[in-house]
């Protein structure tokens, strides 16, 4: 990371040594704290960091519009709506609506003049300080890319990144194409490979190696083409988890070498381009394939656009003369007006060092913050674990019980709140209870005690509980820098009976669904097995059981290999009675949903009988939408529930034909027009809010009015409001 072009006139240049051509630097570069200042302050090329700067800046003026959530913000921050926050300190608070959007706007203006290199220190301040606000404003929106994201705009605050193709260098002509210290491109380039590399280290973890983290995504479209010679069991082991795996270990050393950076920006830009596809991420795969050239030779734009026509020199970026010295290097003290390091250099040094401790220690601090630890370690965004730890929620239930009249009742998950990430945190489930308790009054319902049994799954394990369901969470004990009590442990000694799932579930039919449970000594777990799961048993693996039948009021006892069939629309409890954990799994067939594909496949055979001319028999007139040409009229004419579901199952399933087979203009107006509504509404909005501030509210019906017009959605959409398309897993808009 510490390769950069030195600027300056050599009267005399040495002759490299080996150590100089591979990794751009001397091992007398180190020999003193004297050389290590100059080193990390020597004068460096502009251009290529100047070129990062615009683009960041742009991905970021997007990224506000879409992830950061501009186009919905009054969702998320309703003035009035009783809804439970989740921010890293509790005291934060939002603002006002509109206030936020006040807020946003700021930030939006920070991005573009980042972009633009207008203003450049206060446009970055303007951006990460009301971005870092919104970050902190809500732990459950963290993620690696977002926290990537706050902590380049900070070393771009601190940077001078404006130095090349930036209005600042066109308005201070000291300031236009002059030389930047080392470090500028040192500090990026090692967050890139901490990146990069930490998430290898991270994917060294046993569930990632053997195959368990994102075994789903073998599935996809993306890996056709591995399917043609491997598997896909092959494919999720060897191509996801394998590759995904040899590539971000060794990403960053491929992309610092000469020889070997044009393999690395090959294969890191086709990684992020199949993750653009795979995950909904927002603007991070385009903003590594950004960093990229960050590795590059720091001059690499002067001799790109220096290949352009020269009528268009007057529209790119500069390449001729080279750059002009600067106060923020130090040059050599031969070279005329050269100084001596000054102390801003040697703080930028002390500060690169500080920062580049921090960021490697930061991933591994979780023995600090030990109450932020749960199955996994600390919060999720700054660990750099990407994708190695996926779950699955079978049962979530939310039990109140009223501290006045013990009066106990049952809340709908989720209530008061837009997210789910709380179910798998103890932080934010006390910060959940807390708020919980604080608005149930509002209800009648005084002094609550909350309980929460949450059961989860983590990478195909058996689902279990997560929390102690018997612990009152607005009163447990929760300390930030101690592990949580009330946190049970994963069963990872159960982690082998995967194999064994997998061998279970392929001996099933299509039409049979499968739970695995698991359960500690003491507790129970309570079920309702609905009216449409009409073959429904449970079956022990390990340990020893007591069904309870509710109704009934009869207990059965099952050992390991027993089995019993369960009661529909009925409750039952199952009680692990056994000294260890108990094992066992819920086999089930949804014979209402059965019968529903029966039918479907009979109004199918009628449907193509009738249209090649092979039925004989007249059709009754519930069936005559059928044959009707116009799929709408036709489904709106049937009387009968099951043809009306059957005909606007047909209609979904060709406009997801259609979707697939479209052409790359018609994705791309379907793109286009999509992103088109989104901005536009997110700058109404903008407006309204901005328009109050400045001149108060305007009356309810005018302020209606505006609303509805800036919520006017594609036709596409209006065409469709009995429910949105179902597209294959995976498939992106373009």
């Amino acid at each position: 990371p510490l390769r950069g072009q030195d600027t300056t006139a050599q009267a005399v240049k040495p002759p490299e040594g080996r150590m100089k051509r591979i990794f751009g630097i001397e091992k007398e570069d180190f020999s003193s704290w004297h050389r290590i200042v100059c080193l990390l302050n020597r004068p460096t090329d502009p251009a290529a960091l100047g070129i990062f700067r615009c683009m960041f800046g742009m991905l970021m003026a997007i990224d506000i519009t879409q992830e950061r959530g501009l186009s919905h913000l009054d969702y998320k921050y309703l003035d009035g709506a009783p809804i439970c926050r989740f921010p890293l300190f509790s005291s934060l608070e939002p603002l006002p609506m509109d206030w936020m959007y006040l807020v946003y706007v700021v930030m939006f203006l920070g991005s573009v003049g980042i972009m633009l290199g207008l203003f450049y220190r206060l446009s970055c301040l303007m951006f990460i300080a009301t971005y870092w606000y919104v970050f902190f404003l809500d732990k459950t929106a963290w993620n690696n890319h977002s926290y990537l994201y706050g902590l380049i705009g900070f070393q771009l605050t601190l940077m001078d990144a404006n130095r090349y193709w930036s209005l600042d260098g066109l308005m201070k002509p000291k300031k236009r194409n002059a030389d930047v210290p080392l470090w500028n491109y040192t500090l990026l380039r090692v967050q890139i490979f901490i990146v990069y590399f930490i998430a290898g280290i991270k994917k060294l973890d046993a569930d990632w190696v053997e195959g368990y983290s994102m075994s789903y995504l073998a599935h996809h479209w993306l890996f056709e083409p591995f399917q043609m010679i491997l598997s896909v069991d092959q494919v999720s082991l060897l191509v996801v988890h394998g590759g995904g795996l040899a590539l971000d270990l060794t990403a960053g050393y491929l992309l610092f070498f000469d020889a070997t950076r044009p393999f690395g920006i090959v294969f890191v830009s086709y990684f992020h381009c199949m993750n653009s596809q795979l995950f909904s991420i927002g603007m991070f795969a385009y903003t590594m394939l950004a960093t990229s050239p960050l590795f590059c030779y720091p001059d690499w734009p002067r001799r790109f656009f220096a290949r352009f026509p020269a009528p268009l020199w007057v529209l790119l970026p500069i390449t001729a003369p080279g750059p002009q010295p600067s106060s923020s290097c130090v040059y050599p003290e031969v070279q005329k007006g050269g100084k001596k390091p000054r102390f801003r250099h040697k703080l930028a040094t002390v500060f690169a060092f500080i920062y580049v401790v921090e960021q490697f220690f930061l991933p591994y601090s979780h023995f600090i913050t030990q109450g932020y630890n749960n199955w996994t370690n600390g919060l999720y965004g700054y660990s750099w674990d990407m994708m190695v730890h996926s779950r699955s929620h079978q049962h979530v239930k939310i039990t109140y019980k009223d501290g006045t009249t013990g009066e106990v009742g049952y809340l709908n998950p989720g209530v008061f709140t837009h997210s789910r990430r709380w179910k798998d945190h103890g932080d934010m489930l006390k910060q959940y209870a807390v708020c919980l308790s604080a608005n149930l009054p509002r209800y009648n319902i005084t002094e609550p005690e909350i309980y929460f049994d949450i059961w989860v799954s983590i990478n195909e394990r058996f689902q279990q509980r997560i929390f102690d369901p018997r612990v009152d969470i607005v009163k447990a004990d929760w300390s930030p820098f101690r592990p949580n009590p009330w946190l049970m442990p994963l069963l990872v000694d159960l982690s082998p009976w995967r194999t064994k799932f997998q061998e279970i579930e392929s001996s099933l039919d299509n039409q049979t669904e499968i739970v695995f449970i698991a359960d500690f000594p003491g507790l129970h777990l309570e079920n309702f097995v609905s009216e449409d799961l009409g073959n429904t048993s449970v079956q022990v693996l390990q340990g020893q059981v007591t069904v309870e039948i509710t109704e009934e009021n009869k207990n059965y006892t099952l050992e390991t290999g027993q089995q019993m069939k369960l009661p529909h629309g009925a409750y039952h409890k199952v009680y692990t009675v056994s000294e260890g954990p108990s094992c066992y799994m819920y086999v089930y067939v949804n014979t209402t949903e059965a019968a529903l594909q029966q039918n479907f496949t009979r109004l199918l055979g009628i449907q193509e009988r009738v249209r090649n001319g092979t039925e004989t028999e007249p059709l009754p007139p519930e069936l005559l939408p059928l044959i009707a040409t116009d799929d709408q009229g036709s489904e709106v004419n049937a009387t009968d529930p099951v043809v009306q579901l059957f005909l606007r199952r047909q209609r979904r399933m060709k406009e997801v034909k259609k979707r697939r087979e479209a052409n790359v203009m018609e994705r791309l107006n379907r793109f286009t027009v999509k992103k088109y509504y989104l901005l536009r509404r997110g700058f109404l909005m903008t407006s309204i809010a901005l328009r109050n501030l400045a001149f108060g509210l305007p009356p309810v019906d005018q302020l209606t009015r505006e609303v509805a017009f800036a919520n006017m959605k594609e036709p596409l959409q209006e065409a469709n409001q009995d429910g949105p398309l179902k597209e294959e897993a995976g498939h992106g808009e373009l």
